[in-house]
């Protein structure tokens, strides 16, 4: 009979994003103890037992988005009861874009235990195959769907000097590479990391456009976009009529329009949006 301690602990454990013998270690004795086993997907974590030869001894309870809110409670309670809960998802660490945050915060607010399994994940994995600086950088999740929605989300961090991660469905990353392009410039580097770890891996880098043009001709697997940050802010006037202004002399130095305006842009460090409307809202001279 398992015994069961006066304080419960909630565990968040990493799974493999691709390879299973990247489990970590601990995980195989975890899954073997908990009171409560709580998982994204009920069927892929047989299939992760099978493969790593654990047999779970405690309860498995569903827990995905659909159900996270109606069923945090009951886990809360087992917690509270002096249970040992360990939450896993399909793959990668568990309220990453995943379920889990609503737990761990019922968890803190009534001041339980919480620790967590290291290990795999795509975020990481990706930053440090892109070959994109490191030193600084920010997670985003998922884009929205909604074309305006995923253009306003983008042109707020236009500006964003950090390295960018971003998970994005398959059948959504050429949108989203053409709307990057669109509010941080076609040629601001970027990698597709595709399937990681997988036997399929496959890391493309190159700019925006070129990357979203790639993506036209299909994408599988699974997808993590990292998307270079923008130049350090420079000391170039960033005031609607300097703007215009700096678009007007590269104009008169051959430029497009078009050009001229992603130019000042780039060196300015603001969305073209800005830019554009600078160029275009301006008062015109009196005839």
């Amino acid at each position: 009979m398992r015994r069961v301690t006066p304080s419960g602990v909630l565990v968040l454990a990493a799974t493999p994003i691709g390879r299973v013998e990247d489990a970590p270690p601990r995980l195989r004795t975890e899954l073997a103890n908990a009171d409560v086993v709580a998982a994204e997907d009920t069927r892929r974590l047989r299939r992760l037992c099978a493969d790593l030869g654990v047999t779970i001894t405690g309860r498995v309870v569903s827990y995905f988005e659909g159900n996270e809110s109606s069923r945090t409670p009951a886990l809360v309670e087992a917690l509270e009861a002096g249970e040992r809960v360990l939450v896993v998802t399909d793959a990668g660490m568990p309220s990453v874009s995943d379920p889990g945050y609503r737990l761990v915060a019922a968890a803190v607010e009534r001041d339980l235990p919480i620790t967590a399994v290291p290990g795999p994940s795509a975020v990481l994995a990706a930053l440090a195959v892109s070959g994109l600086p490191v030193d600084r950088f920010c997670f985003e999740g998922f884009l929205p769907r909604k074309a305006g929605e995923r253009g306003r989300r983008l042109a707020a961090l236009a500006a964003e000097e950090r390295t960018m991660v971003f998970f994005e469905a398959p059948h959504r990353t050429e949108a989203a590479l053409r709307a990057m392009a669109d509010a941080f410039g076609p040629d601001r580097r970027a990698a597709v990391c595709r399937e990681l770890t997988k036997t399929h891996e496959e890391v493309r880098r190159s700019g925006l456009a070129d990357l979203a043009t790639w993506a036209a001709g299909g994408v599988r697997g699974e997808v993590t976009l990292v998307v270079e940050g923008a130049p350090a802010t420079s000391d170039v006037p960033t005031d609607p009529a300097s703007l215009a202004g700096l678009v007007a002399d590269a104009e008169a130095q051959g430029s497009t329009r078009k050009d001229a305006i992603l130019e000042v842009a780039r060196l300015a460090g603001l969305p073209k949006r800005v830019v554009y409307d600078a160029v275009h809202k301006r008062p015109q001279p009196p005839s």
